[in-house]
């Protein structure tokens, strides 16, 4: 009996890449492809595939949500996270919020038939650049892979998406109704959670998200 595979990933050319990857391994099956994380959240309401192939980077909600929301709703479900993001952040908050292992897109086609036959044993499965990112830890963060996750808040989600839209502190302060000295401080905090050292590091973390 071969074991049923979703895939969220935005772009239909990578569903159907690994689609033909895996073409000719009995074992092994595609059965759907989400586009959002939202699409991926109501599939499985009707229905729970073997695995899931997880883009970090999604519209509407992006992966690392996704993640969440999944582990929430359906803490069984086995998940691979499949991206081309390899910072820390990204690898870290995967695999803190449940993802069984994290393979990067450029993989070989017998990278990703070892990684999906890992995950669906249940074995962790790290691409060699994701074992890079956590081996470099985390210098400019409180977030340790053996710590406890310290998200983003509702408040930090609403400055970077407004930071990654190029709007000023002073702009940023008066659509949130609070001071431009309260923005600054915001930006030191979400530059040294997220270890990055400038603005154009938010900005990416946004765009890479789909935030902005």
């Amino acid at each position: 009996m071969s074991s049923t595979i979703f895939i969220a990933d935005p772009l239909e050319l990578i569903a159907e890449g690994v689609k033909s990857w895996l073409r000719g391994e009995d074992d092994l099956v595609v059965t759907a492809h989400a586009r959002t994380g939202s699409e991926l959240v109501d599939m499985l309401r009707e229905r729970q595939p073997d695995l899931v192939l997880l883009e970090v980077s999604l519209p509407e909600m992006d992966g690392i949500d996704t993640m969440r929301a999944l582990r929430k709703a359906h803490p069984e479900q086995a998940v691979l996270a499949f991206s081309a993001l390899t910072d820390i952040e990204y690898v870290n908050s995967m695999l803190i919020e449940g993802a069984v292992g994290y393979l990067v897109k450029a993989c070989t086609r017998e990278e990703l038939l070892l990684a999906v036959r890992a995950a669906l044993s249940g074995e962790r499965f790290l691409s060699e650049a994701a074992k890079a990112s956590i081996d470099k830890g985390y210098r400019y963060t409180e977030k340790r892979p053996d710590g406890e996750y310290i998200g983003l808040t509702q408040r930090e989600r609403e400055i970077i998406r407004l930071i990654a839209l190029e709007r000023t502190n002073g702009e940023i302060g008066a659509a949130l109704l609070i001071s431009e000295q309260t923005v600054k401080s915001h930006r030191k905090r979400l530059m040294t959670k997220l270890n990055v050292r400038s603005t154009a590091g938010l900005v990416k973390y946004a765009l890479d998200r789909k935030w902005a």
